[in-house]
């Protein structure tokens, strides 16, 4: 894969922004029912996946046994991550509350595959989230990350998938639906699911985009809702164009345009909402090759650190040093002054090895 499509972050850096909104994860230590607290974990899990919105870059693959380590005081949590297997590659985490409230760990597979236009990355693997507090312990796995238009076009990116949330200890069961962008783009980036009992009964929905914000209310005003809108007419058809023919050709996937906000249910509570990102993270340097780095650095005027090479790709050849042709057996000698024999001139050289064949062939310990 060419660097161009790479950032410069490496995938144990990037597996640490799990962890920005873990005030979600804080509050779900606070709260005493089972049902708050896993709105809490619901909303932390697809928080886990915001961070990728626009992030069309693939990270470096860390290398066998690399780690990077996290504190963070103001937030309270420390967290490592350690590369334990090249191949597969196989990336593993662990982060603990500084007050000693939560355990959260896992492992990460992600599997790739190429389609033509896109490429989609299948994180295999299980994440654990334990409240020591309450003790109990949540697991789930991410969707699926698909970048479109690697080859040609503007590169775009979307989950889907369902994610399934358990809490072992009381039964309860959050089920996720990442919706896939589809033909026209009319479930681009939303999220809908609902949180079970253990006799499966339904106790709250979840809405929105894993890209802005999250909503749940109850199941009897989300069915409503929908009723009144599609007596209303919300939902209008979609004029066939030429979108079947441009699906099955070659040319790039058009990026669809997402609603710019989520339609919230009256009544609906807000459980997570997406941090606002610094004015200059879009302007984050590519990852580069060497020489486009060293030009970039000549260009404002900076020192370039240089190193001698022994030749091949980017390094300067050593001209070859004239050798003459020496007697079967011999050995030349080495000067006592140091100096090598090619500073000397061919008289004393030859010399030289004229008295090294006299005495015979030198003897390796």
């Amino acid at each position: 894969m060419p660097i161009a499509f790479n950032e410069p972050l490496s995938f144990l850096q990037r597996i640490t922004e799990y962890m920005e909104h873990v005030y979600l994860v804080h509050r779900a230590c606070r709260q005493p029912q089972p049902l708050e607290r896993m709105q809490s974990v619901a909303a932390f899990a697809v928080s886990a996946v915001a961070s990728q919105w626009e992030r069309t870059g693939k990270p470096f693959n860390p290398l066998l046994g690399e780690t990077y380590e996290l504190i963070r005081e103001d937030l309270g949590f420390r967290f490592i991550s350690e590369q334990v297997s090249h191949h597969p590659p196989v990336s593993a985490f662990y982060s603990e509350g500084l007050g000693q409230d939560f355990l959260f760990h896992g492992s990460i597979y992600p599997k790739l595959k190429f389609w033509g236009k896109s490429v989609e990355a299948e994180p295999r693997g299980t994440i654990t989230l334990e409240l020591l507090k309450h003790n109990e312990a949540y697991t789930w796995t991410n969707p699926t990350c698909c970048v479109h238009n690697v080859i040609i076009g503007k590169l775009w990116i979307e989950q889907y998938g369902t994610v399934e949330i358990v809490n072992h200890r009381t039964g309860h069961k959050c089920v996720l639906n990442f919706k896939p962008c589809g033909l026209f783009g009319k479930e681009l980036h939303k999220v809908e699911g609902h949180i079970q009992d253990k006799n499966k009964q339904k106790l709250f929905v979840i809405y929105g985009k894993w890209t802005e914000c999250l909503w749940g209310t109850d199941p009897a005003s989300y069915e409503s809702f929908k009723k009144q809108e599609r007596r209303g007419g919300h939902l209008r058809k979609a004029k066939l164009d030429d979108g079947a023919e441009k699906a099955d050709s070659d040319v790039a996937d058009d990026v669809p345009e997402a609603q710019e906000t989520v339609q919230v249910v009256p009544g609906s509570k807000l459980l997570w909402r997406i941090n606002t990102r610094p004015p200059n993270s879009a302007q984050t340097w590519p990852a580069r090759r060497r020489s486009g780095w060293r030009k970039s650095r000549e260009k404002r005027g900076g020192s370039v650190p240089r190193r001698r090479r022994s030749g091949g790709p980017g390094g300067s050849p050593r001209a070859p040093t004239p050798t003459r042709a020496q007697p079967t057996g011999c050995t030349p000698a080495i000067t006592s002054s140091g100096t090598s024999p090619t500073a000397q001139t061919s008289t004393e050289v030859e010399g030289r090895q004229g008295r090294a064949c006299e005495a015979g062939p030198l003897e390796r310990p």
